[in-house]
C-alpha cells in the first residue's frame, strides 16, 4: 500500500507537472471506484489544475472547478504518460479504475491490481467533503505535531501501538510498512500498550518516527512514479524481509500474519528475543 512518503512523493511529481494544464478527458473504467456524484465528474473537464497537495495518503489535485482527491488503497498505483495512449479502454478487462488526459497530451492512469477493489476517486466542492479526508488525525510531519502533542494522543489509550501508528483517525499517512519501520527504529515491540509506554519511550518512538519518515520521504522526493515502489522496498529495514538478517543486531527478522496482513520485527531488537505468537493465538509463545 502507498503510504506517505511514497504518497507524497507522487504528489511532489503531480504539482511539477500538472500546474497550469487543463483536463480535457476523463474516463471511468470502474464505476465502483467513482465515490462521488455531485458535482459530476464531467465537471472536471476543462478545468485547469492549480496545486497538487497530500491528505494523509490521500491524494488531492485542486481545479478550477472541483478537486480530484483520490485514495490508491492497498493495490492501487498511478501510471504516468509523457504521452497518454491511444488505446480504447475496456470497462471490466483492464486494471485501470480512471484515465485523465491533460492538455498537453500527457496523462495518467488510476489503476489496482488484483479482485478486491478499494481505490477510490471523488470530485467534491472541498477536501473535507471526503469522509476520510474529513476524519484524518494529525500529520506528523506538521512542525506542529510536536513530541508532547504526539504523547497526548498516547495517553490513555490501552491498545497495541502497532495498531495506534495505522490508525488514520490518529495520525494520518502512517500504514503497515512505515509502522513496521518506525517501532523497529524506536527498539518497541508492535504489542505494547500506547498507554503503558513510559516519557522515554514516547519520546524514542516520537523520534525514530519523525526521523524514519523524513528519510522515507526524502527518498521518494524528485522520482518518478515508476521508481517509487522499488525505492520504499529498498529503503525497508524490516518490513517485507522475514527471514533476512536484521541489519541492526543481525538476528533473523520474523512475522506475524492477520487475515490479509503481516507485520516484521526483530526479536533481539524489540521484544527482548521473545517470538511474537500469530495474533490467531492472541499470546506470546514461551
Amino acid at each position: 500500500m502507498p503510504e506517505m512518503p511514497e504518497v507524497q512523493g507522487l504528489v511532489d511529481f503531480l504539482g511539477g507537472r500538472l500546474d497550469g494544464l487543463t483536463i480535457t478527458r476523463l474516463t471511468v473504467a470502474n464505476i465502483a471506484a467513482l465515490k462521488t456524484y455531485d458535482p459530476p465528474i464531467d465537471a472536471l473537464k476543462d478545468a485547469t489544475i492549480t496545486g497538487a497537495v497530500r491528505h494523509g495518503k490521500f491524494i488531492d489535485l485542486a481545479t478550477t472547478g472541483p478537486h480530484l482527491i483520490f485514495h490508491l488503497a492497498k493495490a492501487g498505483w498511478l501510471r504516468w504518460y509523457e504521452r497518454l495512449p491511444a488505446t480504447v479502454i475496456r470497462p471490466g478487462r483492464t486494471p485501470i479504475a480512471l484515465r485523465v488526459a491533460l492538455s498537453d497530451g500527457s496523462g495518467f492512469d488510476l489503476t489496482e491490481a488484483g479482485t478486491k477493489k478499494s481505490l477510490a476517486v471523488s470530485v467534491v466542492r472541498e477536501p473535507h467533503d471526503v469522509p476520510g479526508v474529513a476524519r484524518l488525525g494529525p500529520d506528523p510531519l506538521d512542525p506542529a505535531f510536536d513530541r508532547d502533542a504526539f504523547a497526548a494522543l498516547l495517553s490513555g489509550r490501552r491498545t497495541q501501538i502497532k495498531g495506534v501508528l495505522r490508525d488514520q483517525s490518529v495520525i494520518a499517512g502512517v500504514g503497515n510498512a512505515y509502522s513496521d519501520e518506525i517501532l523497529h527504529a524506536a527498539r518497541m515491540s508492535p504489542y505494547a500498550l500506547a498507554a503503558g509506554l513510559d516519557e522515554a519511550q514516547v519520546t524514542r518512538l516520537y523520534t525514530a518516527m519523525i526521523e524514519t519518515l523524513t528519510d522515507a520521504v526524502a527518498t521518494a522526493s524528485g522520482k518518478p512514479p515508476a521508481e517509487l515502489k522499488d525505492a520504499k522496498r529498498r529503503g525497508m529495514q524490516v518490513h517485507g524481509r522475514r527471514g533476512e538478517a536484521c541489519p541492526v543486531c543481525g538476528d533473523a527478522v520474523r512475522s506475524v500474519f492477520f487475515a490479509d496482513s503481516s507485520l516484521e520485527y526483530c526479536p533481539t531488537c524489540q521484544t527482548g528475543g521473545k517470538l511474537l505468537a500469530d495474533r490467531r493465538l492472541s499470546r506470546l509463545l514461551k
